[in-house]
């Protein structure tokens, strides 16, 4: 993808974001949150990063927007205004979080960097002895399947986690 296109990308899923946080109505905000989470996992995958696009369309964009859909049908689709205390509290928090954010980017490696710690340590060691390790001709369903096995697991386990506790949620009758 060029550099105009990832602008534009970028762009539209800043405008989205915005876009969510200014909804008045929460049926539109789970829907332009679902459209942000198509953007990103457009991002994602114009990065290189075709796993967490793939997570991100599926989970972000699929299940996360149709939960959230789930949920509106037993709640009331108005906002309720936040207390103004807790509105301030929000934005402070926002603003400590990307300040953080700023102040650790520069120590990031640029952006397909040959000479990072993951493409001197990690990637050759998995390109060399995937294929023996694991048996996965594909080296992505190697790493994912066996290198990173539990992570993926508990990465399952949570997702179902929370699936399963909203669907309790939502199933409880009032009384």
């Amino acid at each position: 993808m060029s550099a105009v296109l990832l602008a534009l990308c970028l762009a539209i899923a800043l405008l989205l974001a915005v876009a969510t946080l200014a909804a008045g109505n929460l049926l539109t905000a789970v829907i332009v949150l679902g459209a942000y989470s198509l953007v990103l996992s457009l991002l994602w995958a114009a990065m290189g990063a075709v796993d967490v696009a793939f997570t991100e369309a599926t989970v972000g964009a699929g299940i996360s927007t149709v939960l959230l859909l789930v949920a509106l049908l037993h709640t009331s689709a108005r906002r309720v205004a936040p207390v103004p205390v807790a509105r301030w509290l929000g934005v402070a928090a926002a603003a400590l979080l990307a300040a953080v954010l700023f102040w650790a980017a520069p120590d990031l490696p640029r952006f397909g960097d040959p000479a990072s710690a993951p493409n001197r340590h990690v990637s050759p060691r998995y390109l060399e002895a995937g294929l023996a390790e694991t048996g996965a001709p594909n080296i992505v369903t190697g790493v994912l399947g066996d290198y990173r096995g539990y992570d993926t697991l508990i990465e399952t386990v949570v997702i179902f986690t929370a699936a399963l506790g909203c669907w309790m949620l939502l199933s409880r009758r009032p009384g």
